[in-house]
C-alpha cells in the first residue's frame, strides 16, 4: 500500500503529526508496536507518575493530620495504583485506535522495520511513504552494574505495578523521574536513597534552584551525590547494594531499586540501515534543523533524536514534520523557548539559560530574584521557594527558574513574554490580581525598575521636577 505519510510510534509526537497530516487530507500510515497508543508517557511516564505524585500528596497531607491525633495510617497502595491505572485509562480514549481510524488514518500494532528507502514492513505487509516519520520513543538505560540483572529492579515501565510497597527503595539516579519517584514514595512512607554519580541532583537546573531543592529533598529522603552502585547481591529477599564514593565502599540495604539514570533510544530493530538512516553512537536518530534524517523524505522526532526528552517538545516537533513532510515548507525547530517542569513537590520549572550558562555566553547578565516566603501568596500559605529572571543588557529575558508550589503553571508567563521577545519591564508593568502566586513573577520584575528608577540619577531629577511642578 502507499501512502502520503508513514508514522512509526504512537506517542505525542508520532500521534499529532499522523492526526495533523490526516485532517490536511493526506493518506496516513500510523504503525505502533504496542496494542494501544499514548507511547511512554500516556503508559510508563507523563501519566501514571503525575497521578501516583497526587496519590502520594494526599496521603501525605492525611498521615501529617493523623499523626497530629495520635493515629498512625497504612498506606493504601493498591487503591494508589488503581487510581494511576484508572488515569491511564480514561486518558487511553483520547488516543483510541478509532479516534485516528474516524481522521482517515490507516492503524497497524506491531513491529516495524525498514525495507528499503521508503519501504516499511509491518506484520508481514509493506508499506510504502513518500515521506516517514520516526517516532519510536525511549526506554530506561539499563547499566551493566554486577548482579543488578539476578537481584531484579524496577524502571518506569514497573514501579507502578509492583505487586508489594518498598519499605526501603534505592533509586539510582538523580535525574527528573529519579527524584519525583523517590519523593513520591518516601511520602508514602518507603526510607528512600537516592544514589546519583554527579556532584549534584538535577543537573541541568541552575545552580541556584539545584541547591535549594537538594535542602528541600533531603529533609524527606536521603540523597548520595557523587555515588555509584559497583554490585548488587541478592540476599533472603534483600538487595545489598555496593556503593562506592571517593574510593570508599559501604553496604545500602533495599527492598527494591529503581533505574532513573537515562534513557537509550528505541531504534533497534527498526533496521535503520536499510533505509541510510544514521545514527549516532548511542543509537539516537541524527537530525537537522528540519528534522529531516540524513535522508530527507525520512523525519525523525521525539526520544528517539535524543534532543528535549519531554511529551511537550515531541509534541511540538510533531506539528513542526506536518509543515515539512506535508507542505515541504522549510520549518525549522527552536529549543530556544521550550520550558520544562520537575514535578516535585514544591516544583521546578526551567526555560532558557541557566545563570551559570548566560554568564558564560553574554558579557552583561543580570539576575534579579525573589524568596516566594516574601511573596503575599506564599506566606498565607506557609510556602517557600524562589524565583530567578535572568536578562541581559538590553533587557532581553534569557532565562527564568523557579521552585515553588504551582511554579509550572503560574511561570507560564514569563514563557509567552520570552517567546514573544517582551522584555523585562512587561512583567512588571502586567496587573496580577491580588493575592495570586503568579505576583512572584512581578515581585522579581519590579526588582528592575527598582534599579533603573531609584538607584540611578533618575531619582534627583524627578525630585527636582517634583519640586518645581506646582
Amino acid at each position: 500500500m502507499k501512502y502520503d505519510l508513514i508514522v512509526i510510534g504512537g506517542g505525542s509526537g508520532g500521534l499529532t503529526a499522523a492526526a495533523g497530516a490526516a485532517s490536511f487530507g493526506a493518506k496516513v500510515a500510523l504503525i505502533d508496536r504496542k496494542e494501544t497508543f499514548g507511547g511512554d508517557c500516556l503508559h510508563y511516564g507523563c501519566v501514571p507518575s503525575k497521578a501516583l505524585i497526587h496519590q502520594a500528596n494526599r496521603y501525605y497531607t492525611a498521615n501529617q493530620e493523623a499523626s497530629r491525633q495520635g493515629v498512625a495510617l497504612t498506606v493504601p497502595f493498591e487503591r494508589i495504583k488503581e487510581a494511576v491505572q484508572t488515569a491511564i485509562e480514561t486518558i487511553q480514549h483520547h488516543d483510541s485506535d478509532e479516534r485516528f481510524q474516524t481522521l482517515g488514518v490507516d492503524v497497524f500494532h506491531g513491529a516495524a522495520e525498514f525495507t528499503g528507502r521508503r519501504k516499511v514492513k509491518v506484520n508481514g505487509q509493506v508499506l510504502k511513504g513518500k515521506r516517514i516519520v520516526i517516532a519510536t520513543g525511549s526506554r530506561a538505560l539499563q547499566p551493566d552494574i554486577e548482579g543488578l540483572k539476578e537481584a531484579g529492579f524496577q524502571t518506569n515501565e514497573t514501579i507502578f505495578t509492583m505487586p508489594r510497597f518498598p519499605k526501603r527503595l534505592a533509586v539510582i539516579g538523580g535525574g527528573p523521574i529519579g527524584v519525583e519517584m523517590g519523593q513520591a514514595f518516601a511520602r508514602m512512607g518507603s526510607s528512600v536513597t537516592i544514589i546519583d554519580r554527579s556532584e549534584k541532583i538535577l543537573s541541568r537546573e541552575d545552580d541556584e534552584i539545584r541547591d535549594f531543592m537538594t535542602d528541600t529533598l533531603s529533609k524527606e529522603l536521603e540523597i548520595r551525590s557523587n555515588t555509584e552502585v559497583s554490585k548488587v547481591v541478592l540476599n533472603n529477599g534483600k538487595k545489598i547494594l555496593y556503593v562506592k564514593r571517593n574510593g570508599k565502599e559501604e553496604e545500602l540495604e533495599a527492598d527494591e531499586i529503581l533505574l532513573a539514570m537515562g534513557r537509550v533510544p528505541n531504534t533497534e530493530g527498526l533496521n535503520t540501515d536499510k533505509a541510510g538512516v544514521e545514527l549516532d553512537e548511542k543509537g539516537h536518530i541524527l537530525v537537522n534543523g528540519y528534522l529531516q534524517t540524513s535522508q530527507k523524505h525520512i523525519f525523525a522526532i521525539g526520544d528517539v533524536t535524543g534532543k528535549f526528552l519531554f511529551t511537550h517538545s515531541a509534541g511540538q516537533e510533531g506539528k513542526t514534520v506536518v509543515q515539512n513532510a506535508i507542505f515541504g515548507v522549510k520549518s525549522a525547530i527552536s529549543y530556544e523557548n521550550m520550558p520544562w517542569n520537575v514535578y516535585t513537590k514544591p516544583e521546578v520549572f526551567h526555560l532558557g539559560m541557566t545563570e551559570e550558562e548566560a554568564r558564560e555566553k553574554h558579557e552583561t547578565v543580570t539576575v534579579y530574584r525573589k524568596k516566594l516566603d516574601e511573596v503575599d501568596r506564599f506566606i498565607t500559605e506557609e510556602e517557600t521557594g524562589v524565583i530567578k529572571l535572568i536578562m541581559d543588557k538590553k533587557g532581553k529575558i534569557l532565562g527564568a527558574h523557579a521552585a515553588g508550589e504551582g511554579a509550572g503553571d503560574w511561570m507560564q508567563t514569563v514563557v509567552y513574554a520570552k517567546t514573544n521577545g517582551q522584555k523585562l519591564r512587561s512583567l512588571s508593568g502586567m496587573v496580577y490580581p491580588y493575592p495570586n502566586k503568579a505576583a512572584a513573577i512581578q515581585a522579581a520584575a519590579d526588582l528592575y525598575w527598582r534599579e533603573k528608577l531609584f538607584d540611578s540619577g533618575l531619582k534627583k531629577v524627578a525630585s527636582n521636577y517634583i519640586k518645581w511642578f506646582r
